[in-house]
């Protein structure tokens, strides 16, 4: 959904979803963001990249979803029986 005004070009995402998740998610990137390690150094630079704090945040939430949906096919394909 397109939110832009005048020379900022924004997106407004989406807020469907599993609300629970992006809560856990939203949760983990404050932590991660906050504390050192690969989350934190995601962070500062997109900081550095002169990114609004909520856009950075946003940036490292995309990437922890990630994470977390390869996780999830990884553990589907885990169960699938073994087809010869």
């Amino acid at each position: 959904m397109d939110a832009s005004s005048g020379e900022q070009n924004r997106h407004r995402l989406s807020r469907l979803g599993n609300r629970q998740l992006n809560a856990a998610i939203h949760i983990i990137a404050v932590c991660q963001s906050s504390r050192p390690g690969p989350g934190q150094e995601l962070y500062r630079r997109k900081l550095a990249e002169n990114k609004t704090p909520n856009e950075a945040r946003r940036t490292l939430k995309r990437r922890l979803s990630d994470v977390v949906y390869r996780q999830l096919v990884h553990d589907a394909k885990s169960r699938e029986p073994a087809t010869t």
